[in-house]
């Protein structure tokens, strides 16, 4: 296990971040058989719920109650490649904190008797997911764009629901939950001397493994529409694009920022305020760590990246949002002003200044910089790196990577054009 810690004195609060390798993605690992896939829908998920319903001495409740008389606020959850842990607290509840992070994924009970209950809970999941539109859009875009097995989701499915055992829990359990390749960071204020020691004490002898890594991205290109009875029609689309570490990325991160970032930027302006297109418009990055079983030499070095982008609005206005929208996305470079890039800078500064007065961002922070990239990047040279940027950069980048595909996925009462997508 990595552990990786930044000193924020001046503050009253302290922070944890655990990642462990092995998210989503790992639930079908060595299997190629699509039912038998779809059969294990949602066992990260239901994992991290088993795992914290009690651990070490404690049972479930008494464990909440631990926490809460220490004052801190702890969640787990599972994405695409990692498992992750995370709490903030009052500065002196730093290390008994540790201790308890410890039970939980070292010494959790998974008890039988409360399997139902975290089934019927993640069955709650499933109805709130398909009674929301915009999550089931992105979620199905999200496996266009990477493809079936790299775009999985975390919610279960009716099926998975039925077939899912306790037996599932436990080996998933077992062999995603260890030290090998994971990542403890921490934020905030505390003692140096007295943090080695809790962590050396908690998880000096921990169990090592493997992780077998990412799928390769197998994207489905063109357009794809869901036939929803509705009065509103949901857009979403997404494009290659570069990984966070690539050398452009903030440049592109700058272009993106301009055509999506604040009620100042081109989506927001252009199509909902000057047009009144839609009630909500946006773009955003995404990124994921290096894929060493991709046949691409640059996706086992960097990973993969793209981005996603939204549009709610009426079926009698959903053919001119879309065609507005990617509209703007492939002429970004156009009219490029400097004001716009200034006003990005000043929002990512801002980000960053509000990052230093919170313990919980910056341990994320210091977690995803180490998963992806190998390497904490200090906040001075990440600075550095986005006052650097013109214009004439942004406009060279976007004008050699304007997109030659965009997917484009639709969910309403009826199909938009597909030329938009395919010009």
């Amino acid at each position: 296990m990595t552990v990786v810690c930044q000193p924020m004195p001046w503050l009253r609060t302290a922070s944890y971040t655990l990642w462990l390798p092995g998210g989503i993605s790992a639930e079908i690992h060595g299997i190629e058989n699509e039912s038998e896939c779809l059969a294990r829908c949602g066992l990260s998920s239901l994992t991290v719920e088993m795992v914290q319903r009690g651990a070490g001495p404690y049972n479930s409740r008494q464990f909440v109650a631990a926490e809460d008389n220490l004052g801190i606020d702890s969640g787990g959850s599972s994405s695409t490649s990692v498992t992750s842990f995370s709490a903030a607290m009052p500065a002196e509840s730093l290390v008994p904190g540790i201790g308890l992070l410890a039970d939980l994924v070292r010494r959790p009970h998974l008890p039988i008797d409360q399997f139902e209950d975290a089934k019927l809970m993640m069955h709650q999941e499933l109805m709130a997911y398909l009674d929301e539109p915009t999550q089931r859009l992105m979620r199905r875009l999200r496996e266009r764009q990477y493809g079936v097995r790299l775009g999985r989701g975390g919610i279960a499915s009716e099926e998975s629901l039925e077939t899912l055992t306790m037996e599932d829990v436990r080996e998933f359990y077992e062999n995603h939950y260890h030290a090998g390749q994971s990542i403890l960071a921490i934020a905030g204020n505390f003692d140096d001397d007295s943090l080695d020691e809790a962590i050396d004490e908690a998880f000096g002898d921990w169990k090592t493994g493997q992780w077998p890594g990412l799928a390769a991205a197998e994207p489905i290109d063109g357009y794809e529409h869901i036939e929803l009875p509705s009065s509103q029609t949901h857009i979403g689309f997404s494009f290659d694009n570069i990984p966070y570490g690539h050398p452009d990325y903030f440049v592109m991160r700058a272009g993106i920022g301009i055509l999506s970032d604040g009620m100042s930027s081109r989506l927001f302006d252009r199509v909902r305020e000057q047009h009144g297109l839609c009630y909500s418009v946006w773009a955003s990055t995404h990124s994921l760590p290096p894929i060493k079983n991709s046949p691409d030499p640059e996706s086992q070095k960097r990973g993969v990246g793209a981005v996603f982008g939204y549009a709610g609005t009426t079926p009698a206005r959903a053919q001119q949002t879309l065609d507005l929208t990617l509209h703007e996305v492939r002429h970004l470079v156009d009219d490029l002003e400097p004001s716009e890039l200034e006003r990005w800078k000043v929002r990512i500064q801002s980000s960053l200044i509000m990052e230093q007065e919170s313990s919980g961002s910056r341990a994320g922070s210091l977690a995803s910089d180490l998963f992806q990239l190998g390497r904490v990047v200090p906040t001075e040279e990440l600075e550095q790196t986005i006052e650097s940027i013109t214009l004439e950069q942004i406009r060279h980048y976007f004008q050699s990577h304007t997109p030659d595909t965009i997917r484009v996925t639709t969910i309403g009462p009826e199909p938009l054009s597909k030329t938009s997508a395919d010009e």
